[in-house]
């Protein structure tokens, strides 16, 4: 079971050329690409935003703080 299995290709992402790998990374992207309906006027959308900043400063006060 734990024997390594050689006849399969490397994955697409794991291409030896960093440039190759770039151009594989946006193919795929694109592909997974999909359009997102938020409507960025609604309270409820400013209200979540609002609170993710918060966690979020407090976060990199709180990492900030820790490694000095």
């Amino acid at each position: 079971m734990s024997e390594l299995n050689t006849k399969t290709s490397p994955a697409t992402n794991q291409a030896a050329d960093p440039e190759e790998k770039g151009r594989a990374g946006n193919a795929k992207k694109a592909e997974e690409e999909e359009e997102i309906d938020i409507d960025l006027t609604a309270p409820e959308t400013e209200k979540a935003a609002l609170a993710i900043q918060g966690k979020f400063r407090r976060f990199q006060k709180k990492k900030k703080d820790s490694s000095s």
